[in-house]
């Protein structure tokens, strides 16, 4: 389906003056006299009501899909008065649907609706398609990782409709069919990836293995997510401008476990940084009581105090001095 744009319709002040003017030269001719007129007339204030259906009006970044009889004859798309055939329908079979984005109309009460959840609200009735970059912020889901954890993970889609007959005619709801396929798109990618990095993990499917993961490589994520939503809402009329990750964190059954596997590790971190340090702060000891003489240390001695070093420089606590008043022997 390939979309038409209607030109040269934009006449709608012209029609609204002119059937008012014959409304009011209908009511003078009633007092004619004159029985043809008088028909004339009455047929024109009877069926001349028609021509007001034919009016539309469209404010800027709209656009109204029309047909006549059920066949497609074309979209309005730029800001103006128009008008057209009374009898044709406009169509949007999103017209009522909300979901958690920008643009939808909310509920006075109710909360939006997520994850292609639709509704029908009396306030929501209008039949124009929205031209404006809009913004899907679709419902946390939970999906495993590469190595089998699940995580929780929530995405924020910028989009707009491009092509109004795809999106009207190609598939039967376009809102929620962008909703379903930012889903399976974000489920797609995130099984690709760990939450965190991982050794031996190829992420970008060219058979190394890498640094890559979802809370490190983000960036990278979202842009692979937003290519995949993009070519699976291509025959819909939508271009995606934009995804990106809005929330992540492992699910609560195993958040905590964890939690503790991420300071376990910082612990390691930090004591191998810790003993690092202390081993070249005792070799430089050493080396700059050899060099200058200081003191004559034999192997037993250097032993003892590498050893006591070592115990102050790692510790926990502060160290509390023992004085030795007497031989080490």
């Amino acid at each position: 389906m390939n979309e038409i744009i209607l030109k040269g319709k934009n006449n709608g002040f012209a029609v609204l003056l002119g059937t008012i003017a014959m409304y009011i030269l209908a009511i003078m001719g009633i007092f004619t006299g004159k029985p043809l007129v008088i028909i004339l007339c009455v047929l024109w204030l009877a069926f001349g009501w028609i021509l007001f259906c034919g009016l539309k009006v469209l404010k800027p970044q709209e656009a109204l899909v029309l047909t006549l009889f059920g066949k497609y004859i074309g979209t309005l798309k730029e800001e103006g008065f128009y008008f057209v055939n009374p009898f044709v329908s406009s169509v949007n079979p999103a017209a009522h649907t909300q979901l958690s984005q920008s643009g939808d109309v909310k509920q006075e009460g109710l909360a939006l609706l997520t994850g292609g959840n639709t509704n029908t609200s009396p306030q929501s009735y209008s039949k124009k398609i929205s031209l404006k970059v809009m913004t899907l912020n679709n419902a946390r889901q939970k999906i495993n990782d590469v190595l089998g954890n699940p995580v929780e993970i929530g995405i924020a889609v910028t989009w707009r409709v491009v092509d109004t007959a795809k999106a009207v005619f190609n598939v039967d709801n376009y809102k929620e069919y962008l909703s379903l396929m930012c889903d399976t798109a974000l489920r797609d990618i995130v099984r690709l990836y760990p939450y965190d990095m991982a050794p031996g993990i190829d992420t970008t499917g060219d058979g190394r293995p890498d640094d890559g993961s979802l809370r490190g490589s983000s960036t990278v994520v979202a842009d692979r997510i937003k290519e995949e939503i993009q070519k699976k809402v291509d025959n819909a009329g939508i271009e995606v401008l934009e995804a990106r990750i809005t929330y992540l964190a492992y699910a609560p059954e195993i958040a905590a476990v964890m939690l503790q596997r991420q300071q376990a590790s910082a612990i390691i971190d930090a004591r191998k940084m810790i003993v690092d340090g202390a081993v070249g702060m005792v070799e430089m000891a050493l080396d700059r009581l050899s060099e200058n003489n200081t003191v004559q240390l034999d192997e037993e001695r250097k032993a003892a105090m590498v050893s006591n070093l070592l115990v102050v420089l790692c510790g926990n606590h502060d160290a509390q001095p023992v004085v030795n008043s007497g031989s080490l022997y």
